[in-house]
């Protein structure tokens, strides 16, 4: 699904060059759950960010479904972003004017579903995840977990084929971070969406099938679990 060939990032400052990814070949298969871990400053939501398309490899070659990113135009990767990618962050992220039902519904409208399609699939997530009650609320009236439900409600809304989420429960409370990370599983085990989730716990590690550890920009270790 995903493949990086020698992906380099760095910023350049009076001629030095500053790396923040060095040389990272890998792949993230179809259906699989991978955690990437390591200290802060390693370079993991760096590497989270190009799967995603948000940020570009100063150098190196990136595949999505065997299609080279890399020399894509803007407009391509906006669609394919769309089309395939649901991102989850730490920060939630929610538009703090709207409500519930309708930062599910943001995403949606950019794809022009049709009215009939989303009024469908929302009621259906709000469901899922025990939501309804609070789908004319505002974020700023949700707890933490609550509101990072509704981030991943969102993310889920366009169907997409991959979840990359970013310290998805670093803001939470333990109990709420362990229903965010056995929602994940059952996303992962029962749905078969593809996760990559940054994090520093080697609990929520553990959820998945597969752990990257990375180093000073660089893959130290790529172990298979479970």
């Amino acid at each position: 699904m995903i493949k990086l060939e020698n992906i380099e990032k760095y910023y350049a400052n009076k001629g030095v060059k500053n790396y923040v990814l060095r040389h990272v070949t890998t792949q993230i298969n179809k259906g699989e759950f991978v955690s990437i871990m390591g200290p802060s400053g390693a370079g993991k939501s760096t590497l989270l960010n190009i799967m995603g398309m948000l940020e570009e490899p100063t150098y190196g070659s990136y595949f999505f479904n065997e299609e080279d990113v890399t020399h894509l135009g803007e407009r391509k990767k906006i669609e394919l972003y769309r089309n395939h990618i649901g991102f989850v962050f730490q920060a939630y992220h929610l538009i703090d004017e709207m409500t519930v039902y309708e930062n599910i519904e943001a995403p949606l409208l950019y794809k022009n579903v049709s009215s009939g399609e989303r009024k469908s699939r929302i009621a259906d997530l709000l469901d899922r995840f025990n939501i309804v009650a609070k789908k004319d609320l505002f974020p700023n009236q949700l707890s933490g977990g609550q509101q990072q439900l509704v981030g991943i409600a969102r993310a889920l809304a366009a169907q997409p084929a991959i979840i990359l989420a970013d310290e998805p429960t670093g803001n939470l409370q333990s109990v709420q971070a362990e229903e965010i990370m056995e929602l994940f599983k059952k996303l992962n085990r029962e749905d078969g969406i593809t996760i990559v989730q940054v994090t520093h716990s080697e609990k929520n590690a553990g959820y998945g099938n597969r752990i990257i550890t990375i180093e000073d920009g660089v893959i130290k270790e790529d172990l298979k679990i479970g």
